[in-house]
């Protein structure tokens, strides 16, 4: 077979210069330090679905294989944090690993809330490995309707 004659595209080479600058101003200020965990550090991280309504937001996180009394949730002033930790359910005592993608250990994550909460009225179930929380607005994070009158 004979090699193949490949034509050269500045703009192809451009391309992956940019995504290469994304990702190393993404690794610097949106996640610092995520390249220094020794390994991956979003193999842990909780993926959250926060919802707004008027009255409340409500937070469903992924946390598979965690027990509910593992889970801890707090709510300091707008910031949500969800912290656990998974345990490896078994030794392997013969034989070895030939692939192991399930990551055990703690993991924390923290969200901004785009509304203060009432945190002592908030109500958590977990079902199927989705944590629920709802989480009334506090009441100055409420619209308010204001009247106009004509004279």
């Amino acid at each position: 077979m004979a090699n193949a004659v490949e034509r050269w595209e500045p703009f192809k080479e451009m391309m992956s210069l940019r995504e290469a600058m994304n990702r190393l101003v993404e690794d610097s200020f949106i996640r610092p330090g995520s390249w220094l965990a020794p390994f991956d550090a979003e193999a842990l991280s909780v993926a959250m679905d926060v919802i707004e309504t008027k009255d409340s937001l409500i937070v469903k996180a992924s946390v598979p294989g965690i027990k509910p009394e593992d889970i801890d949730v707090s709510v300091t002033g707008d910031v949500l944090t969800i912290r656990g930790e998974t345990a490896s359910e078994e030794k392997i005592e013969q034989g070895s690993y030939l692939r192991q993608e399930r990551r055990f250990g703690k993991f924390e994550r923290s969200l901004t809330l785009p509304s203060l909460v009432t945190a002592d009225k908030a109500d958590a179930k977990f079902e199927h490995g989705v944590l629920t929380l709802t989480l009334p607005k506090a009441e100055q994070a409420k619209p308010k309707s204001i009247k106009v009158k004509t004279k």
